[in-house]
């Protein structure tokens, strides 16, 4: 009978399981789960498009339509230069200089650092016209007049950021916030790269750090982290870890990487992570580059007029030898270039941040490579296939910064989102053209303005993409660049 009976419970326990109230009353969490996959398993882009194991996710891809452009070079000046000292030409301002700010500018207004009513500040420094455009440029720099007549200048560019890291954020992110894919990471996850051997998205920084907003302008957010941008020196290895440790050679990594890919295949059967086939796709990747990277990260073979063109020293971290070396990528295929040129916050409390002396030297610092970059693309033929962006997360304002209430005693300019200028070259924008228009001091955009969401939207234009079609969806929704926002800039268009 004891024996029976323990049969019989066992066999009531096991009917429970099957039974409608057990199900509800003990899978609630399983329910949520099994709901949670099949959306993710729904919208999961990555793998729809890769469907077989091992489809490299960075092989070219076609855009939306055809495109002007096929890659892009954009360089960030990462602390915001003042455009008063460079392309916006206010001679009105200079009039007004040492006046008391109008009310009307600060009411109700909020300044990182400009506290009470400040003294307009007119321009520190000369301009002049040059070219057959007639385009205003300051005598910071010189060696830009060479080329403006191959750029169209954005003189009424907009941000509602005013802080530096959220401002980058959302220059490269379209948010403000952490988390989202960066530009970059949107190309190469739309195009692909033309080159297997190296990677669709490639940084170079300058000025001794990284940006404010750190390696999240570059990442890939939600995206695949195989389109996360890479990070390569202009120093030293290029790339942190690219030569074999000594005893191991080319053959034995390779064999590695094999052993690695075929447990990493296991998993990806298992557990269908798109993320394993990033895995898979960058260790491949990291091996081809062992080979690629020396050979276009090398500026010690170009001829010396090329040196002497852009100012480049081999061996040094510089802007310069950044320049060249985006020339060079752009040249094998890469897809997205950044280049983050650190030091640019003219606040005028020291000498190193102040318009007439540390924000000369950081112009002279760029002018030259900048110039021979555009100079440089046209004489090889690849400016009008590479789009080429200039500029910082935000602008300077008209008047001296005067922090806590007191006027600093170098010459500098506090945060300003309402207007900046920025400008694009090549890839199918227009040549010697002036876009937007501020008023006399340069303190609002009274024509032609233009957010970051549109320069945004411009740059994919150029690249073939309709920017409200290129999408990724991520916790039940379709995610963009541009998010909600943004419109193409037509009449900058060749």
């Amino acid at each position: 009978m004891k024996k029976e009976k323990i049969q019989t419970e066992a066999i009531h326990a096991e009917l429970s399981f099957e039974t409608r109230r057990h199900f509800l009353k003990q899978c609630r969490t399983g329910m949520g789960m099994m709901a949670l996959g099949s959306i993710l398993d729904g919208c999961n882009i990555f793998l729809k498009e890769n469907n077989q194991l091992g489809t490299n996710p960075l092989l070219a891809k076609a855009p939306h339509f055809a495109a002007k452009a096929k890659s892009v070079i954009f360089l960030h000046m990462a602390g915001a230069p003042s455009q008063l000292e460079m392309f916006d030409y206010k001679p009105e301002l200079q009039k007004m200089d040492g006046m008391d700010c109008p009310d009307s500018f600060i009411k109700g207004k909020k300044f990182a650092f400009i506290r009470g009513v400040p003294k307009l500040l007119g321009p520190q420094t000369q301009f002049k016209q040059y070219g057959q455009s007639g385009l205003w440029l300051s005598d910071n720099i010189p060696h830009f007049r060479q080329v403006i007549d191959d750029v169209s200048i954005l003189k009424a560019v907009n941000t509602d950021q005013f802080n530096h890291a959220p401002a980058q954020l959302l220059m490269h992110c379209g948010t403000p916030r952490l988390g989202r894919p960066s530009m970059g990471s949107w190309v190469t996850y739309g195009l692909g790269t033309e080159n297997s051997n190296l990677p669709g998205f490639v940084v170079l920084t300058s000025g001794g750090r990284n940006p404010d907003s750190g390696k999240s302008v570059w990442g890939s957010g939600f995206l695949p982290s195989v389109y996360q941008g890479t990070q390569c020196r202009s120093e030293g290895d290029p790339v942190l870890f690219l030569k074999d440790p000594n005893g191991f050679n080319r053959d034995l990594r390779k064999s590695s990487i094999d052993a690695i890919n075929k447990v990493n295949e296991l998993a990806y059967q298992e557990y269908n992570d798109p993320e394993i086939l990033s895995r898979i796709a960058q260790y491949e990747l990291a091996f081809k580059m062992q080979v690629a990277v020396p050979d276009v990260m090398n500026i010690a073979d170009e001829p010396a007029y090329i040196h002497e063109m852009y100012g480049t020293k081999p061996g040094e971290e510089s802007f310069a030898n950044n320049a060249l070396l985006a020339r060079k990528l752009v040249e094998k295929g890469v897809r997205f270039v950044q280049l983050f040129d650190w030091g640019w916050d003219s606040h005028g409390t020291d000498p190193g941040t102040a318009l007439d002396m540390g924000f000369v030297t950081k112009c002279r610092e760029t002018d030259k490579a900048v110039s021979a970059l555009l100079l440089d693309l046209k004489q090889r033929g690849l400016l009008d296939e590479t789009l080429v962006v200039w500029g910082g997360e935000f602008g300077r304002t008209p008047m001296q910064e005067n922090r806590d209430g007191i006027q600093n005693f170098h010459k500098g300019r506090d945060h300003h989102a309402d207007a900046f200028s920025m400008w694009m070259a090549g890839g199918g924008i227009k040549s010697g053209f002036s876009y937007g228009e501020t008023d006399p001091i340069g303190y609002n955009a009274i024509d032609g303005k233009v957010s970051v969401y549109d320069i945004q939207a411009t740059i994919l234009n150029q690249l073939g993409f309709d920017h409200e079609q290129l999408t990724y969806q991520f916790q039940g929704r379709q995610f963009r660049l541009t998010d909600v926002f943004g419109k193409v800039i037509d009449p900058i268009i060749a």
